[in-house]
């Protein structure tokens, strides 16, 4: 049978049909044996003295006692720290919520102490893979010692809690290296790839004022090597706060005004020491991420010690049911906060993979061929690199994939044909998941789980901890509808505070500018009535026609089936007298024109996959869509230069991977404004 669900706002005859319930891709049948949640819910529920046979009981528990739940967290992981074994929540309310006062916990060291586990110590922890195929491995032993190492040097010069570090490096051991002493000694982290373009990277370490700046002096990507020393150099020249430049794998340091002191990264976490903690409060600040920042300057976002590490262990180890057995994989720049998850993934004693390189390098399967020379046992990647993958159709019938066992998509929603895709060339017994969250939270909100089964193209629920519902726009919950997702209770991984918004105006703005007290993520959502989840898209680009609501990332699916389409946008416009323009945009294959046929086809492509109020006022052909440095399209910034705004105020083109890639854009806007007598 089929149902239809109805857009917010709407009458019951503007609706969007859908389909029932998704077909079952994976069952915990398939898996290899019991999931650590298992385990869990049993210590879990000898303490609580009730049941909890299956993840919906666990998950109703979860978010009916957090400060219950958090606790056993803490407890079931035998966290090290202090004063954990107080109150877990004294303070419910959002914004404001007070996780575990009076508790220490340092988050470096609860991930390092892994390297005390005699089972381990000289075990990997960080695998790397070059371009060349060169696979080299750091065991923990070494990871710990390098840290220690690090961390003395920056006590050395001066650094301790609360002071700023920052890095500009790609997805490497040093990276990790520099994260995780950072937080040894109590001061904040924050990491921008090499990449983002020099304003970009002031504009966003400017307003940490961070004493010392870490770089590399070049990395290889797609066989060239990038030189990075003039970058560092005039980074530490723009920062009048750096102090201190550590640089690795050069030969020469570099020379620097303003009497900032130089070092070699190699000699500063060479040097023998031994491991020391800073003892942090659970809410002291770790790490700083920051927004995308295409319409204005980046929002710093802070997270803290203790509760970026019970959330990891939640996720990592009870979601993933990843262990010191596993290998994880994750396919992200340093930009990206899915780079801050993988190296959560230590903290279970699982091993990660980095690799800077390009991930098209030799043809775009590089990252399976990654995962077939490392072993890895756990993927995560985003759905555009496995829609790309799948466009190109290449053979990986030779791959030794056999060690994968969990794939999880996250960035956007995970299209059923990719889906399908990844299932044939992956085989039956990997569980595939397509999971939604955010730098936000530096997590999912909804995704996979080791003890439901998977359906294609939804999620599969609610991830523990997270009070997730959709609302319409009266506040209510709705099931079968799509709505905004809101959060109802608080989750101790939630945003300390912004950077430099002492009074909360940002963030309140952010998240509780509509129903004070819960948590408007920004995403469309639909609920269906098995409790599983699909991500529409932002809410903030969300197209209004005539009243009804569309989500863009259900046309971008339907487009699928378009073999010529490489890429594409949609936006809606607001015009004046009430009218709306809705045009899509459309990279096409070079061999591919854009004539009448196949502009029916598309018509015809969203108006079967989505429903005929997608089908866009105009198809227009465009040479690139303009994406932030994460790969995400800039639909919001676009649609601005579309209303009027003039290029300055739309968008930061610092925030966008290619620049030059907007023009287009804009002069189409001004052509568009100019014939409909709206020009400004």
């Amino acid at each position: 049978m089929s149902e239809t669900f109805t857009m917010p706002g709407t009458t019951g005859a503007q609706q969007v049909p859908a389909t029932g319930p998704a077909e079952v891709d994976w069952t915990p049948a398939d898996s290899p044996g019991p999931a650590r949640l298992t385990d869990f819910a049993r210590v879990a529920g000898a303490r609580i003295g009730c049941e909890l046979p299956d993840y919906r009981a666990i998950h109703r528990w979860s978010v009916r006692d957090p400060a219950q739940f958090w606790s056993t967290v803490a407890t079931y992981f035998d966290v090290l720290g202090t004063g954990l074994d107080g109150p877990a929540l004294t303070s419910a309310e959002m914004p404001g919520a007070r996780w575990f006062p009076g508790a220490t916990v340092n988050f470096a060291e609860n991930l390092l102490r892994h390297a005390e586990d005699s089972r381990l110590a000289s075990c990997a922890a960080v695998v790397t893979i070059d371009e060349s195929e060169t696979v080299t491995t750091m065991s923990w032993r070494e990871l710990r010692d390098r840290v220690a190492g690090l961390a003395a040097s920056l006590r050395e010069l001066g650094v301790g809690p609360g002071d700023r570090v920052a890095a500009v490096l790609p997805n490497t051991p040093a990276a990790i290296i520099g994260l995780l002493a950072a937080a040894s000694v109590g001061a904040i982290w924050t990491i921008n790839s090499p990449e983002l373009a020099v304003p970009a990277t002031v504009a966003r370490l400017s307003q940490l004022e961070p004493a010392v700046l870490i770089g590399c002096g070049a990395y290889e990507f797609n066989t060239k090597v990038i030189d990075c020393v003039d970058r560092l150099v005039a980074l530490a020249e723009a920062l009048p706060s750096v102090r201190h430049l550590i640089v690795e794998g050069v030969e020469t340091l570099p020379k620097t005004g303003r009497g900032v002191t130089v070092r070699d990264f190699g000699e500063a976490a060479g040097r023998s020491a031994a491991p020391d903690y800073a003892p942090t409060a659970f809410d002291h600040p770790l790490w700083v991420l920051f927004s995308s920042g295409t319409t204005g300057a980046p929002k710093g976002i802070v997270h803290g010690h203790g509760g970026m590490l019970l959330e990891s262990l939640k996720s990592i180890a009870l979601q993933y049911d990843c262990g010191p057995d596993d290998i994880c994989y994750v396919t992200a720049n340093t930009s990206w906060m899915v780079w801050n998850a993988m190296v959560d993934a230590l903290c279970v004693g699982a091993a990660v993979v980095t690799y800077s390189g390009s991930p098209t390098h030799g043809g775009p399967d590089r990252h399976l061929r990654n995962l077939a020379l490392t072993g890895a046992t756990l993927f995560g990647t985003g759905a555009a690199y496995l829609q790309l993958v799948e466009r190109a159709d290449a053979d990986v019938s030779a791959l030794d994939l056999s060690a994968l066992r969990f794939l999880f998509s996250t960035g956007s929603p995970l299209p059923e044909s990719t889906w399908r895709w990844a299932r044939d060339t992956l085989g039956p017994a990997v569980h595939i998941g397509s999971d939604s969250g955010g730098t936000d939270i530096c997590s999912c909100f909804v995704g996979s789980n080791p003890l439901e089964p998977a359906r294609i193209g939804v999620s599969q629920g609610p991830m523990l901890g997270v009070a997730v519902e959709a609302w319409n726009d009266d506040g209510e919950r709705v099931v079968g509808e799509v709505g905004e997702m809101m959060i109802t209770a608080p989750m101790p991984s939630m945003p300390l505070r912004f950077w430099n918004d002492d009074d909360n105006e940002k963030y309140l703005a952010a998240y509780f500018d509509r129903h004070p007290g819960v948590w408007r993520h920004g995403d469309w959502i639909t609920e269906t009535a098995d409790g599983e989840f699909v991500v529409h898209g932002r809410s903030d680009a969300t197209l209004n026609r005539h009243g009804v609501r569309l989500g863009s990332a259900d046309i971008y699916a339907a487009l699928r089936s378009v073999p010529e389409i490489v890429d594409s946008m949609v936006i809606g416009v607001e015009r004046p007298g009430g009218g709306y323009y809705m045009p899509l945009f459309v990279v096409l294959d070079a061999a591919a024109e854009l004539d009448d046929a196949l502009r029916d086809r598309i018509a015809t492509a969203i108006r079967t996959g989505a429903g005929a109020r997608y089908v866009p006022d105009e198809i227009v052909r465009a040479p690139a869509i303009p994406t932030t440095h994460t790969g995400k399209k800039i639909e919001v910034p676009i649609k601005r230069l579309y209303l009027g705004q003039p290029m300055e105020r739309a968008v930061n083109l610092d925030a966008v991977s290619d620049p030059g890639s907007v023009t287009f854009y804009r002069e189409h806007a001004a052509r568009i404004l100019a014939e409909s007598g709206d020009a400004r």
